[in-house]
């Protein structure tokens, strides 16, 4: 079941027509050569990224060992934008195509933890039944891998989510995402919820299109824009607690050379912004994104490990009552805040299980 895998750091996307069976393992290669390539060493690494220096050898070591053992955790197969407006033959072929490749990686365990497709969106007729057609198409071809998933665009409705689970129903182990890039949709989210009928397990922010949707241009356009932090805001005031997972948009200056560290340092500010407000999951739209994520995930967590193992330590030690280490006070609130900060630094690899304060 889904519900006891925990959440991937990353979606990868890529377009319909360019998936193989071998993809992900191509990616992630990719991405190993990427990190090999632009930051040969620590001091470099940290030079380009801006953390702390101390911390370059343990981060630089520990996301080469995340990305020699598998650096893709989530991939969705895109038959929206990253596929685009084709004929119905080129689409049907391409499902097909598709379908035979996800059962060539199934059989060779070639596929991450985490697996999908996006569909076209419901939100006009002739979409939604493309995206009908592709799904049917697919799902009655693929024998499909566990934790797979399938991810709903641009959704202004809740009817449009109840089609999607309706259309579901003979595959009951095939859960949903829901993608957040109306300004509308930000307030049904929970009618969106209810609609899933609990197949739901995560939400994405599709933050271009909702800037666009506001009428901010594309000069403007940034993941860390006013509008985005508000609508980041009340998809996690909202889904708090419901076991939904948040994932928040992508980069969109891509690492190819010579902008490789530039496009690196604002997929790393974005990733770090996203962290401090809570989305521990985003997307990469390249392989060479990969290492920036990882390195930010990893420094995000390795730069509070020493004050918040000792706040940890003195919070059980007191028999998790009210305590406090220097001039931070922490209760059973903060507490719980602990114990996430330490189950996702274990997770992403940022700290090993001894790091851990007994």
């Amino acid at each position: 079941m889904i519900s006891s895998f925990l959440q991937p750091i990353h979606t990868v996307y890529g377009g319909a027509h360019l998936f193989k069976s071998t993809t992900c393992g191509k990616l992630a290669a990719l991405a190993e050569r990427a990190f090999a390539e632009y930051a040969p060493d620590p001091a470099t690494l940290a030079g380009v990224l801006g953390f702390a220096e101390e911390l370059a050898e343990t981060v630089h070591s520990r996301v080469a060992r995340k990305l020699r053992r598998g650096a893709v955790e989530d991939y969705r197969i895109d038959f929206e934008d990253g596929f685009g407006v084709r004929s119905d033959a080129e689409e049907d072929a391409a499902a097909d195509k598709a379908a035979a490749e996800v059962t060539a990686a199934v059989q060779a365990k070639s596929l991450p933890g985490m697996f999908g497709i996006r569909v076209k969106s419901f939100h006009t007729e002739a979409t939604k039944a493309r995206a009908m057609r592709t799904l049917d198409r697919f799902l009655s071809r693929a024998i499909l891998p566990e934790n797979f998933v399938v991810t709903l665009p641009k959704i202004t409705a809740p009817e449009q989510v109840t089609e999607l689970v309706d259309a579901l129903k003979p595959y009951p182990d095939v859960r949903i995402e829901i993608m957040i890039e109306t300004p509308g949709s930000i307030f049904i989210l929970p009618k969106l919820l209810e609609a899933a009928g609990g197949k739901c397990i995560a939400a994405h922010f599709g933050a271009y299109d909702y800037m666009a949707s506001l009428g901010i241009t594309a000069a403007c356009q940034d993941l860390r824009h006013p509008a985005c932090d508000f609508a980041r805001s009340m998809m996690l005031a909202t889904l708090a607690e419901t076991g939904v997972w948040l994932v928040d948009g992508a980069t969109n200056l891509l690492p190819f050379p010579p902008e490789v560290n530039r496009a690196w340092k604002l997929h790393y500010d974005n990733i770090r912004h996203s962290l401090y407000n809570g989305f521990y999951q985003g997307w990469d739209l390249h392989p060479a994104q990969i290492p920036a994520r990882l390195v930010a995930v990893h420094a995000f967590f390795l730069e509070g490990l020493a004050e918040a193992s000792a706040r940890l330590r003195n919070f059980r030690d007191q028999s998790e009552q009210a305590t406090r280490v220097g001039a931070i006070f922490d209760d059973a609130a903060t507490g719980r805040g602990l114990v996430n900060y330490f189950e996702r630094a274990v997770h992403c690899g940022a700290i090993d299980e001894n790091d851990v304060p007994n």
